[in-house]
C-alpha cells in the first residue's frame, strides 16, 4: 500500500429513498456536499437519470448551481452529461454561464449516452456472435486483488418500454444524436475559440468561449469514449462502479490512444466505485441490503427505484435469473468497515493505476450515508 493517498471525489445520484420524497433528496444532497467539502474531497460530481422513481438527479448543471452557492472552494461537475439528446452550443453556454458564477470550480463530464439508438447500438450483438450454446462461459478474472466479473447480457434493454419512452422524451421527433466523437471536438472549439462556420463564422458563445471548466470523457467499455478521451487529451473517468467487467480495460484503452495537448500533457484518470462504510463490516453490510433490489430495477428496465431500507430489500424473493442480472454489481460493491474499504479502494487504485478515485454510496437513511462519507475521509485521511 502506498503512504501517498490519491485524492477521492464524490459521485451523486441525488437518491429518493422509500418512504421520502424528491425534496428531501435535494435538501440531503446539499448537506452533503458542504460536508464533502468540510472533509477534502477533491469534487463533487451529478450524474444525469430521467425517469427514476428513485433517483431526483436529473439535471447536473441545476444541481451544481444549487450546490455551487452553499459551498466555497469543492470543484462541480457532471458525471456526466448524457450527449445523446444535446448539441455542442447547448452544452458550452450552460457550463459556460456556471464558470461565469463560480470560475475555476467546474468540471464538464460528457458521456457517451441518451438519444433514441444508445441502446439499440450499444445493447445489440455484435453481427457474427455465436450462439448462447456455442460461447464458452466466462469466469472471474482478477487484476492486482480486483475482480473483473463475467457481464451479463443486457441486449433486453435496449427494447424496455420505459427506457423507449425515456429516449423519445428527451429527442425531439426526427432528430439524430450527434457523432459523439464530433460533438466533443465542437465543445472543445466553442470553449477554446476555434470554431468555424463552413463559411468562416465565429459563433462566440457568451458566457462559453474562453470558460475555465476542466472537460472529462466518462465511460465504462474500450470502445468510443475512451478513443476520444485519449485522442483529444482529455481527462478520462472510468466507469468500475457501472461496468466492472469493462472499466479496467476502458482505461487501458484511453492511455493507449492518448495525445497529448497544451491543457494535458500525460494521460489523466479516475476510477469510480461504489461503496459503502459502516463502524464495523456487519453494520455496513446491513446498510448496503437495499443495492441489490435497486440494481435490479435499473437492469430490468423499470427506472431505479425508491432506494429500499433493509427490512423491506430482505422480503423480497430473488429468482436465479435476477440474481445473476446484478451479481456483477453486488460483487464489486466495496463494503465494510473503513478500513476494509479502504484496502479495496487501493487495490482498485493500483490495478487501474487512477490518479483519483470517484466513490457513490446509497444507503436508505441520509445520516447512514454521511456518515459513510465521514468514515471513508478520515481513513483515507484527506485532511492530513
Amino acid at each position: 500500500m502506498t503512504d501517498v493517498r490519491v485524492p477521492l471525489g464524490i459521485l451523486d445520484l441525488v437518491p429518493i429513498s422509500s418512504g421520502s420524497n424528491a425534496p428531501q433528496a435535494l435538501r440531503n444532497t446539499i448537506e452533503l456536499v458542504k460536508l464533502a467539502e468540510r472533509l477534502g474531497y477533491r469534487r463533487y460530481w451529478f450524474a444525469e437519470h430521467h425517469l427514476n422513481p428513485g433517483v431526483a438527479g436529473t439535471t447536473p448543471a441545476l444541481l451544481i448551481a444549487m450546490a455551487a452557492a452553499q459551498t466555497e472552494h469543492i470543484r462541480l461537475g457532471s458525471g456526466g452529461v448524457q450527449s445523446g439528446s444535446r448539441t455542442a452550443l447547448s452544452v458550452v453556454e450552460e457550463f459556460g454561464l456556471l464558470d461565469a458564477m463560480y470560475p475555476g470550480r467546474i468540471d464538464l463530464g460528457i458521456g457517451r449516452s441518451g438519444g433514441r439508438n444508445f441502446l439499440r447500438d450499444r445493447l445489440r450483438p455484435p453481427r457474427e456472435a455465436p450462439r448462447a450454446a456455442e460461447r464458452p462461459e466466462r469466469s472471474d478474472q482478477f487484476i492486482g486483488g480486483v475482480l473483473i466479473p463475467p457481464a451479463p447480457s443486457l441486449r433486453a434493454l435496449a427494447k424496455a418500454p420505459r427506457l423507449v419512452m425515456t429516449s423519445e422524451l428527451l429527442q425531439q421527433h426526427g432528430a439524430e444524436a450527434a457523432d459523439y466523437g464530433q460533438l466533443v471536438g465542437d465543445i472543445l472549439a466553442l470553449i477554446d475559440g476555434s470554431y468555424r462556420t463552413p463559411e468562416g463564422l465565429d459563433p462566440h458563445p457568451v458566457p462559453g468561449t474562453g470558460a475555465q471548466v476542466e472537460p472529462w470523457v466518462l465511460g465504462s467499455s474500450a470502445g468510443e469514449s475512451a478513443e476520444v478521451a485519449g485522442r483529444l487529451g482529455l481527462r478520462f473517468a472510468a466507469s468500475y462502479h457501472i461496468s466492472p467487467a469493462s472499466a479496467l480495460a476502458a482505461a487501458d484503452a484511453y492511455r493507449a490512444a492518448f495525445v497529448p495537448c497544451a491543457g494535458l500533457n500525460r494521460p489523466y484518470v479516475a476510477v469510480s466505485a461504489d461503496v459503502v462504510v459502516g463502524p464495523d463490516d456487519d453494520s455496513a453490510r446491513n446498510l448496503a441490503t437495499g443495492y441489490a433490489l435497486w440494481v435490479r430495477s435499473i437492469r430490468k428496465g423499470e427506472g431505479a427505484i425508491a432506494f429500499p431500507g433493509p427490512n423491506e430489500a430482505g422480503r423480497h424473493e430473488w429468482s436465479d435469473a435476477d440474481r445473476a442480472l446484478v451479481r456483477d454489481r453486488v460483487a464489486t460493491q466495496f463494503v465494510g468497515s473503513a478500513q476494509s474499504v479502504v484496502g479495496q479502494l487501493e487495490r482498485l487504485r493500483a490495478a487501474s493505476d487512477a490518479d483519483e478515485i470517484i466513490v457513490t454510496t446509497i444507503t436508505h437513511s441520509h445520516a447512514d450515508r454521511m456518515r459513510s462519507f465521514a468514515l471513508l475521509a478520515e481513513a483515507w485521511s484527506l485532511n492530513s
